[in-house]
């Protein structure tokens, strides 16, 4: 079992940044990709970006690329970090975001199915 916790939403003007983080519990840690989706009411949940096991690739939803930025820490013994940097941000990034983890993204990466273990979420608003 992997138990994963974000945190760092919140309320902020358009144009500007948030950082948001998912501290990970569980199982090695490094043996798991990452990604971020978020979801708005009425709509289905939507892939953000993913990060590879050792942190060495990511890969980015159009919509964000360029603006959001996910890195990983695998250095903690305990608990594990990944990172959604927000930069530029905009109304329509308002949402709830989630992170999710999967031992195998392959071969649909973005897929919500994909991902086994999710987090609670944490709500990002952007005012205009």
């Amino acid at each position: 079992q992997v138990q994963l916790v974000e945190s760092g939403g919140g309320l902020v003007q358009a144009g500007g940044s948030l950082r948001l983080s998912c501290a990970a519990s569980g199982r090695t840690f490094s043996n798991y990709a990452m990604a971020w989706f978020r979801h708005t009411p009425g709509k289905e949940r939507e892939f953000v970006g993913g990060i590879s096991r050792s942190g060495d690739s990511t890969y980015y939803a159009d919509s964000v690329k360029g603006r959001f930025t996910i890195s990983r820490d695998n250095a903690k013994n305990t608990v594990y970090t990944v990172y959604l940097q927000m930069n530029s941000l905009k109304p329509e990034d308002t949402a709830v975001y989630y992170c999710a983890a999967s031992a195998s993204v392959r071969p649909t990466p973005t897929a919500e199915r994909t991902y086994a273990y999710w987090g609670q979420g944490t709500q990002v608003t952007v005012s205009s």
